[in-house]
C-alpha cells in the first residue's frame, strides 16, 4: 500500500475526513483522496480488527449502479443485466439469488485482469435489472468509462462514490451492528440487505476484505458522520486505517489490485481461478477464453503464491525471487504480519515451483536472503457460511 504525491489540494474528502482529523489519524494520499493511514498505530490496529471490530472508512473505492435502460423490475429484467455484463467478466452473474454478492474479475479481450469488484443482485424487485457494483478506488473511473463503452447503448451507470461506504471488521463485528441493523446477523458471508437506520436507507453486505467476518455499509454522506460515531461510541469498535488494512488483506493471502493483478496477469495465474465457475468455463464466452481455459487445462508459466521469508528481514513489493541462481519470479506484496509475528510475502514464480516448501532466495538490499513458497492465506479466513 503506497501513499501517493498529490498537491493537498487536488484531494477528494470523503464524508468522513473530518472526524478522521478529530480522531488524531496521520492522513495521507490515496486513490486521489485524503485517507487515515493510521490512528493509534497499524500493529495495534490489526490486532484489534483480529479480536474486535474495526471501523474502516472505504468511501475511496467505486460503488456504482448498472442498470437496463429500460425494463427495470420486469420479468426476466436480471437476467437481461446479467448478460450484459458477462460480457466483461468470467463469472456466472445470471445464477446470482436476489441478495447475493459475487467477486469476479474485470476482464481486457485479451483476459488480462483490469480491476477485481463485488457485484451484487439486489433482494427487492423493484430493482432487478439492476446490480450494485464496487470497484477498485484506483481505478474506478477507467472501469465506469469501461462500463459506458461497452455496454453505455443497453445500460445507465449511476455513480454512488459521493455516498460514504464503511467496513466494520472482526469477530466482534456482527455482535455491534446487530443493534444498527437487526437481522443482520442472519446474514451469510456476499449476503446483501437493504436496511435502515433511523429512517436512512443503507446498503449492507456482510463481506469485506481483512478475512474476518463483517460487514460493509453504503451509506448517505449527510448520515456517515453521526452513523460512524456511533459505532465508535461502542467500546469494541475502534478507527483503522490504510496500513492495518494492507496488512490484514495480505495475511489473508487477498490481493491488492496494481500490486498482485493487473492487465499483464489472467485469473489462473493470479490463482483467482475459482472465480469462474463451471457454466462460464463450459461456454467459453467470456474475454479471453482461449488464453484463460488454455491455463486451466495446461497451467500457467506463473502462478501468485505464499512466500514465507526466513529471517526477520521483510521482502517488499519488486523484490526479486532467485532459485538455484536464476531469477524466477517477484515479490508483489509484502511486510511484517502481526497476527503471525513475522515477515510474509506474495508474489508470482514459475509453476514447476509453487509447490508449498521449495526453497528460495529473496534479494533484498542487494543479499540473498531464505525463504520458501507456502500456502495461502497465512492465517485462518473467518468467514460466516
Amino acid at each position: 500500500m503506497m501513499a501517493e504525491t498529490i498537491p493537498p489540494d487536488a484531494l477528494r474528502a470523503t464524508p468522513l475526513r473530518d472526524l478522521h482529523v478529530e480522531l488524531g489519524a496521520k492522513m495521507v494520499p490515496f486513490a486521489g483522496y485524503d485517507m487515515p493511514v493510521q490512528f493509534d498505530g497499524v500493529k495495534s490496529e490489526h490486532l484489534w480488527t483480529r479480536e474486535q471490530a474495526g471501523l474502516f472508512d472505504v468511501s475511496h473505492m467505486g460503488p456504482c449502479f448498472l442498470s437496463l435502460k429500460t425494463g427495470v423490475g420486469e420479468a426476466g429484467a436480471h437476467e437481461a443485466i446479467a448478460a450484459l455484463i458477462e460480457r466483461l467478466v468470467p463469472s456466472n452473474i445470471k445464477g446470482l439469488k436476489p441478495g447475493q454478492s459475487r467477486l469476479t474479475v474485470l476482464l481486457n479481450e485479451e483476459g488480462g485482469i483490469l480491476d477485481d469488484l463485488i457485484i451484487t443482485r439486489p433482494e427487492v424487485e423493484e430493482l432487478q435489472g439492476v446490480l450494485y457494483i464496487v470497484v477498485n478506488g484506483a481505478v474506478k473511473h477507467q472501469d465506469w468509462a469501461y462500463f459506458e463503452d461497452r455496454l453505455g447503448d443497453e445500460t445507465r451507470l449511476t455513480r454512488a462514490d459521493d455516498r460514504a461506504l464503511l467496513a466494520l471488521q472482526g469477530p466482534k463485528a456482527v455482535d455491534v451492528l446487530k443493534d444498527f441493523f437487526p437481522g443482520c446477523e442472519d446474514m451469510k458471508f456476499m449476503q446483501s440487505r437493504r436496511m435502515f437506520w433511523n429512517d436512512v436507507r443503507c446498503g449492507v453486505c456482510r463481506c469485506g476484505y481483512t478475512g474476518e467476518d463483517g460487514f460493509e455499509i453504503l451509506i448517505f454522506a449527510e448520515a456517515a458522520e453521526a452513523f460512524a460515531r456511533q459505532l465508535l461510541a461502542d467500546p469494541r469498535v475502534k478507527p483503522i486505517g490504510l496500513g492495518a488494512r494492507d496488512s490484514l488483506r495480505l495475511e489473508s493471502g487477498l490481493c491488492l489490485y496494481g500490486n498482485d493483478m493487473d492487465a499483464s496477469r489472467d485469473p489462473v495465474e493470479a490463482d483467482l481461478q475459482w472465480v469462474i465457475q463451471k457454466s462460464r468455463r463450459e461456454r467459453g464466452d467470456f474475454p479471453g477464453a482461449g488464453r484463460i481455459l488454455r491455463a486451466l487445462t495446461d497451467g500457467p508459466a506463473e502462478k501468485r503464491v505464499g512466500i514465507q521469508p526466513l529471517e526477520r528481514a521483510p521482502a517488499r513489493g519488486g523484490t526479486e525471487i532467485y532459485h538455484d541462481g536464476t531469477q524466477v519470479g517477484e515479490v508483489t506484496s509484502g511486510g511484517f504480519g502481526p497476527s503471525v509475528d513475522r515477515p510474509i510475502a506474495m508474489g508470482y514464480v514459475r509453476t514447476d515451483l509453487a509447490v508449498p516448501g521449495t526453497k528460495i532466495d529473496l534479494i533484498v538490499r542487494g543479499k540473498a536472503r531464505p525463504a520458501e513458497v507456502c500456502a495461502l492465506p497465512f492465517v485462518p479466513q473467518n468467514y460466516k457460511r
